[in-house]
């Protein structure tokens, strides 16, 4: 399976930023996916700069709604009517900023795909839960509770703590904990569960990108602060397995 490799922007970026951006990532590597998830006001600007080539757009969160009285929101129907074709769900900033719990992000996760849209449903424990022996049963509870019957789209780990730190867990940790997401897929979607990618994040760089995603069962990577910088997402994506 084609790694899949999607740059997080954040509350990053401006509509200046975008033409030298997107004429570097026309560029992309052809062995893998490349996702762009620019903040919502660059998707347009984006989807215009990027027409008909390979890499692809996504937001960075959705209402459970297709439309109504929610101001400051964004609906799914929205997004894929831009251009996007991903949308990035329950990730931490989002979950601890936001309060959002694993019912609200099941509710927007059967919302992008009744839109159309590919979701990538983001777990991962704090510290603290690592500490103290939980991050596996955190992870799987935030699993079993986030992904609707059914589910098509992307699982993505990213321990809180890695997040933005410079810090990554061991190679041999996020080998288990994929190792141990993968199981909880198969549990929860049957045969589904082995065809869905899961990513890695949580302070991914060029440095480290091609021992990470040469990990069993990492299946790509999900780059917050590394891929606002092109040549750092590019070399990312070159990082990732070939055959």
């Amino acid at each position: 399976m084609r790694q899949l490799i999607a740059g997080n922007w954040k509350m990053f970026g401006k509509l200046a930023d975008v033409p030298a951006y997107a004429s570097a990532v026309l560029a992309a590597p052809t062995h893998v996916d490349l996702l762009v998830c620019p903040p919502f006001t660059l998707l347009d600007r984006f989807a215009a700069a990027l027409k008909g080539s390979q890499v692809a757009l996504g937001g960075q969160d959705c209402h459970a709604n297709p439309q109504g009285a929610h101001t400051g929101d964004i609906a799914a129907p929205m997004l894929a009517e831009v251009g996007a074709r991903y949308v990035i769900l329950g990730h931490s900033e989002r979950r601890n900023d936001h309060g959002e719990a694993n019912a609200v992000i099941r509710a927007k996760t059967e919302a992008a795909m009744a839109a159309g849209l590919i979701p990538i449903v983001c777990v991962g424990e704090t510290e603290a839960e690592r500490e103290a022996g939980e991050a596996m049963q955190v992870v799987r509870s935030q699993l079993q509770h986030s992904l609707p019957a059914g589910f098509a789209g992307v699982a993505a780990y990213e321990p809180v703590w890695a997040i933005g730190t410079g810090r990554t867990p061991t190679e041999t940790d996020i080998t288990a904990m994929h190792a141990d997401i993968r199981a909880a897929l198969l549990a929860q979607l049957g045969e589904a569960g082995a065809k869905i990618q899961i990513l890695y994040g949580g302070s991914v760089k060029p440095g480290n990108a091609a021992s990470l995603l040469a990990l069993p069962e990492v299946g790509g990577a999900l780059v917050g602060g590394a891929s606002l910088k092109a040549e750092d997402f590019l070399a990312i994506a070159n990082a990732a397995p070939r055959g």
